[in-house]
């Protein structure tokens, strides 16, 4: 019997979070970040997955990807893996970084976008202050075309979600990331622990 129930591991979207062991710090510098994300794009294009939305914060992150029939797992697998063994080698570490096994869910398009949301309001929700577009590791600004990011950060699709016309879906795209989540049960699903 395993220990764990199966991982769903059907093509489409989902939201995923990893955590710091004992809920440790996973970056300690920019170059972190950068390289974290550096491997995001790597695992994405050979699984080909389309990030939607990221936020890397200082003891976990949130992905919300498109993932083909390829699936999900092995591209977790070989992204936390890659990124603990530079995390533990830039700062004379050893053992686990990441706590627990990545926590995921899938997205019907009823849930996809308050996901979306979710993820980039991560830092407001931790404390931050500022808006949305401060916040310089989440995807928020890059989706609004303030700042540049990886190739496989899918900006073309997310701003297809709101409008097809790029103007008005940013604008649309910034409208509902300022408007808070829906505190009833029909727009929300169940958070990451």
């Amino acid at each position: 019997m395993s220990a764990h129930k199966p991982r769903d591991e059907r093509a489409g979207y989902h939201h995923v979070v990893t955590r710091g062991n004992n809920k440790q710090r996973i970056y300690l510098s920019h170059a972190d970040r950068r390289r974290f994300l550096e491997l995001v794009n790597q695992v994405a294009e050979k699984h080909h997955w389309e990030i939607l939305a990221y936020c890397l914060m200082r003891n976990h992150y949130h992905l919300v990807i498109r993932v083909t029939e390829n699936g999900l797992s092995r591209g977790m697998c070989e992204l936390n893996g890659a990124y603990s063994l530079h995390f533990n080698r830039a700062h004379s570490r050893i053992n686990h970084l990441f706590g627990k096994r990545y926590w995921s869910e899938y997205l019907d398009e009823k849930h996809l976008l308050n996901a979306i949301r979710y993820v980039v309001q991560n830092p407001r929700r931790a404390g931050a202050r500022g808006p949305l577009e401060a916040h310089a590791w989440t995807s928020y600004r890059a989706s609004i075309g303030l700042a540049l990011s990886f190739p496989r950060f899918a900006r073309d699709e997310l701003l297809g979600l709101f409008d097809p016309v790029p103007a008005v879906a940013v604008e649309a795209f910034v409208a509902f990331c300022e408007a808070p989540p829906p505190s009833d049960a029909s727009g929300a699903r169940r958070q990451p622990p």
